[in-house]
């Protein structure tokens, strides 16, 4: 079962989600809107080599290492 991250158009609070079966929430848990989106989620690596040195990471490979935003959402191709 899988836990998404969504978020809040209404008080902009972030939060994660069990979906069970397949069903999205429906409000936020924080102010009950039912403006909520689920967020694309990221997930790191570290690539290493035949020594065992580190090779690359996931962030040194983003185009968004001076980002600050909680989510890539805002930004634009």
């Amino acid at each position: 079962m899988p836990i998404y991250e969504y978020h809040c158009k209404g008080c902009s609070q972030d939060f994660e989600y069990l979906v069970l079966g397949g069903s999205e929430p429906d409000q936020c848990p924080a102010c009950k809107a039912d403006t909520v989106c689920r967020l694309m989620s990221t997930c790191g690596f570290v690539s290493k080599g035949s020594g065992g040195e580190t090779v690359s990471t996931s962030a040194s490979s983003s185009s968004c290492t001076g980002c600050s935003a909680s989510s890539c959402s805002g930004c634009g191709p």
